[in-house]
């Protein structure tokens, strides 16, 4: 499934983990940083409550202090009666005119006394309301704020004993609001504590909450710690190790090593990468065997070409040192023969041998004179004329004269011509390829032993080229003596009945018509094709254009 997917996901698949380890990292320190910080905040606020809270109680003890103060100056006499009179506690009827001053004094002090309280308990509520969104057991102010609500009660309470002007002068109101000021006293030292108790077990809290950091922070590490290995195992799997086979394997083939392919067993763009690469070292190959068979033919064909030219001129210098001697012992044996009955009697017997020997003697040097002028032939001396004609119609008539002569009359010969094909060619030369080649396949039936040999001769038009095959299946070519049939003087007939010049001659002639003459066959016994390319426009190529020029 993995090996299907794309580079660019695999990489994003990589991408992803790498985030994923950076994320759990950075999750993981910050978390311990929020969770510092938070302890940190809920320390500060938290104990910032204890100065409010501290305060507080003391407000609530003055108020104690000033409730008893009143009880001291109700127990004692008043300091302004004059000496005799009646205390005033003890005069009935008194109004809030005829209060003493220093009881006023204690009661407004009171009054200022309670509004000191209440403006201290309100910040201490402000104080609880700024409360933490954390999980620590320290920021849980509930206790608190149940404490400060029996408190706002109590002063509920208090301020209604103190809503009366005249209850100052009441033992019983007295004795009820110092009540309610203890409880309230009681109160604002219970809030303080409720703080110490948390700070009592807050070292407990902290040290399961550091524990379990801990063990979260070596699990998140060894999270990462897995998920950094596994990205680094597929960046090997997926990039570095393709990449590693694909620089070595191109190394390899760089080295000239063109036989080594490069395997990945994904799917991706690698593999296609790599895929592309084997092609191209494929084309390559083939490229270069295609040029190593080119160059060899190529080399064949210029030693060939040597041969013929050094047997060119080798004829040349040949036909001109031996036709004129031949031409000497011709003439002279002629005139010999000539001359024979004034110097024997007819009736003589050495008469008839001497004539016999003189006729020997022109039939052997006409002989080699036609030696000499194939030769010459071979050695393209004169000057060639070139016309346009139908190949089929040529190819036609050199059929029929073949099949006069004797030796080939009975042997089976096909022509097929589909369409007509016309090109400038030397006539006289053209006829002599088709002679050689098909006096050669028709001799090659001989070998087969019985009734059955057959040449076909196929004319076509292809690739702007008139393309000329002679398929025989006669006795074949062995693949040795497939590769010198064109060399000069090579021959596998028996002896006296070929010079080996026929194909040397008919592949030059074919050159210099710009066209090429090849030969196949399959073996022994399995017949062989010879082709004949020729150009339907021989300007075209290089090598005739000084031809087509001259014609």
């Amino acid at each position: 499934m993995l090996r299907k997917w794309p580079i660019r996901a695999k990489l994003l698949v990589g991408l992803g983990l790498l985030v994923l380890v950076v994320g759990i990292l950075c999750g993981s320190g910050l978390y311990a940083i929020y969770a510092y910080r938070d302890l940190a905040k809920s320390l500060s606020w938290r104990v910032a409550e204890l100065p409010v809270a501290a305060e507080l109680a003391q407000h609530v003890g003055d108020l104690r202090i000033t409730v008893g103060e009143l009880r001291g100056l109700r127990a004692a006499p008043f300091l302004d009666a004059a000496p005799g009179e009646i205390p005033f506690r003890e005069q009935p009827g008194t109004g809030l005119d005829e209060i003493p001053l220093r009881v006023r004094m204690v009661r407004d002090q009171f009054r200022d006394q309670l509004v000191r309280v209440e403006d201290t308990l309100g910040r201490y509520r402000d104080q609880l309301d700024h409360q933490l969104l954390t999980a620590l057991r320290m920021a849980d102010n509930q206790p608190e704020r149940e404490t400060v609500r029996k408190i706002e009660e109590a002063l509920c309470r208090v301020h209604d004993a103190n809503r009366d002007e005249d209850w100052m002068l009441d033992d019983v109101r007295i004795g009820r609001l110092d009540a309610e000021l203890e409880n309230l006293q009681a109160l604002a030292v219970e809030l303080p504590s409720h703080l110490h108790e948390k700070l009592v077990g807050f070292s407990d809290e902290v040290r399961g909450q550091y524990r379990a950091l801990i063990v979260a922070t070596v699990l998140t590490t060894l999270g990462a710690g897995l998920i950094f290995a596994l990205f680094v195992r597929l960046s090997w799997l997926w990039v570095l190790r393709p990449l590693r086979i694909l620089i070595y394997g191109s190394r390899v083939v760089a080295a000239g090593q063109f036989d080594h392919r490069i395997h990945l067993d994904s799917e991706d763009e690698m593999a296609e990468l790599a895929e592309a690469m084997n092609d191209m070292t494929d084309r390559f190959k083939d490229i270069r065997d295609d040029l190593d068979r080119q160059v060899h033919e190529r080399t064949l064909q210029v030693v060939r070409s040597e041969q013929l030219a050094s047997v060119g001129f080798l004829a040349a210098g040949v036909a001109h040192e031996i036709n004129n001697p031949l031409a000497s012992i011709a003439m002279c044996a002629e005139s010999l023969q000539g001359r024979l009955g004034t110097v024997l009697d007819p009736g003589d017997e050495r008469h008839g041998v001497v004539a016999r020997y003189l006729q020997m003697v022109q039939d052997e040097a006409f002989r080699c004179k036609g030696i000499t002028e194939q030769l010459l032939d071979f050695s393209r001396v004169g000057q060639t004329t070139r016309q346009k004609v139908e190949l089929g119609e040529l190819v036609q008539d050199v059929v029929g004269m073949v099949g006069h002569l004797g030796r080939y009359q009975g042997k089976r010969v096909e022509f097929d011509h589909a369409d007509p094909v016309a090109l400038p060619v030397n006539v006289s030369e053209i006829k002599q390829v088709v002679l050689n080649l098909l006096t050669n396949a028709l001799d090659s039936l001989d070998e087969r032993g019985d009734d059955q040999g057959l040449v076909r001769i196929r004319l076509r038009q292809r690739d702007n080229a008139a393309e000329l095959s002679v398929i025989d299946n006669g006795g074949g070519i062995a693949p040795d003596v497939l590769a010198h049939v064109f060399e000069p003087f090579f021959t596998r007939r028996r002896a006296g009945q070929g010079t080996g010049l026929g194909l040397s001659i008919s592949y030059r002639i074919i050159a210099d018509h710009g066209g090429q003459l090849t030969a196949e066959s399959p073996g022994v016994g399995h017949g062989a094709t010879f082709t004949v390319r020729l150009p339907l426009d021989p300007c075209e190529n290089d090598a005739c254009e000084r031809l087509c020029r001259a014609a």
